[in-house]
C-alpha cells in the first residue's frame, strides 16, 4: 500500500482545553517520508516538532510534546483520526501551545479529512509489524498488551469504580469503521477531579460542550456554585448525580474516547500499525509509554 496525504489544506479553530486561548489549527499535504509534524507559527522562526513518542514530555490531561524550541499539548485527537484515515505525511500549523480542544472528540477532523479528501504517493508505506506478544505495564494498574495481527485492531477497558460511570469496553476492529464508531467519542471529566485540574492551571477552557462531565459524588450546594462560578458556568442541582453535559452519543461513549486516546497515542510510533493492541485501564501515560517501546523496540533497533 502507497503512503498518502491530504488533498489539500484545511483551518479548525477553537479554544484550548487548558489555557482557554482561542487557537487556529492548519493542516497542510507534505511530501513523502515528511511523517506528521507540528510547526508553531506564533514562535519566531516556526520552530516544528515530529508527532513521535520520544518526544512525549508529559500526559497530565494530555499528550505534552516538547523540545527546545516549542511545546504541543492535546495532539491525541487529531493524530487519532489522521492515523485511522490512513494519513502517513501531514504538516500542522498552530498559533499556540495547545490544539483546539473543539467537541472534545476527533469528529470535526474526521469530517474535515472526507472534505479534502485523501492523496496516494509515489512510496510504499512502511509499517510497524508486531511479530509476538508483548506486555507493558505502568505500575499502577494499567495494562497493554500487543498480538500479532495482520491489521490494526484495539480493544479497551475502563473501570472508575463510580456509580454513575460503570465498567465497560470498546473494540474497533476495522478502522475505516473510526468516523461513525469512535470519532464523535468525546473525553471525559468527573466533577471530584476538576478543582484540583483548576489548581493545576489546566482545563482553563473546559466546558459543558467539550467534554462529557461526570458528576458521582454528592457535594454541597455551595461547593458546586462555586465550581460552576469558577468555570463560567450555570448553577447544577447539587443532589442530581449524572452526566451534567448531556446525554451521551453511546451508551460506553467513555470507553469509546479511551480508545480513541490509544489510537491517537500509538500513532506516534510513526508507523501504521499491523497488530492487535488490548488496553486495560490506559491513559496518556502507559499509551505513549508503549508507544515509545513498540518504536524502539521495531523502528530504531532497524536503524541502528
Amino acid at each position: 500500500m502507497r503512503q498518502q496525504t491530504i488533498g489539500s489544506s484545511f483551518t479548525l479553530e477553537g479554544k484550548g482545553l487548558h489555557t482557554g486561548i482561542y487557537l487556529h489549527l492548519s493542516a497542510h499535504p507534505a511530501p513523502v517520508g515528511t511523517g506528521m509534524i507540528i510547526r508553531r507559527t506564533d514562535l519566531e522562526g516556526h520552530p516544528a516538532i515530529a508527532l513521535l513518542a520520544e518526544n512525549v514530555k508529559d500526559t497530565v490531561r494530555g499528550t505534552v510534546l516538547r523540545n527546545e524550541h516549542l511545546q504541543v499539548s492535546t495532539v491525541e485527537h487529531a493524530m487519532a483520526a489522521f492515523y485511522a484515515a490512513g494519513i502517513d505525511n501531514c504538516i500542522f500549523e498552530i498559533d499556540g501551545p495547545e490544539f483546539p480542544i473543539l467537541d472534545g472528540s476527533a469528529v470535526m477532523y474526521t469530517e474535515a479529512l472526507g472534505r479534502v479528501g485523501i492523496v496516494e504517493q509515489d512510496a510504499e508505506k512502511e509499517y510497524l509489524v508486531i511479530d509476538q506478544e508483548h506486555e507493558y505495564s505502568s505500575g499502577s494498574g494499567s495494562v497493554i498488551k500487543a498480538f500479532p495481527c495482520d491489521r490494526f485492531e484495539v480493544e479497551v477497558e475502563i473501570g472508575f469504580n463510580s456509580p454513575v460511570l460503570p465498567a465497560q469496553t470498546a473494540q474497533l476492529r476495522r478502522m475505516s469503521d473510526f468516523p461513525h464508531e469512535i470519532a464523535m467519542a468525546r473525553t471525559f471529566v468527573f466533577v471530584r477531579e476538576i478543582e484540583p485540574l483548576l489548581d493545576m492551571n489546566l482545563i482553563r477552557g473546559g466546558d459543558l460542550k467539550n467534554a462529557i462531565v461526570i458528576y458521582d459524588r454528592i457535594m454541597a450546594q455551595d461547593k458546586m456554585d462555586e465550581l460552576t462560578h469558577k468555570l463560567q458556568q450555570p448553577s447544577i442541582d447539587a443532589a442530581q448525580l449524572g452526566y451534567l453535559s448531556g446525554p451521551l452519543h453511546f451508551d460506553n461513549e467513555p470507553a469509546r474516547h479511551k480508545l480513541l486516546d490509544v489510537i491517537g497515542d500509538l500513532a506516534l510510533t510513526g508507523r501504521p500499525i499491523k497488530g492487535r493492541i488490548v488496553a486495560r485501564y490506559p491513559g496518556h501515560k502507559v499509551n505513549t509509554e508503549f508507544a515509545n517501546y513498540l518504536r524502539t523496540t521495531y523502528i530504531l533497533s532497524e536503524q541502528e
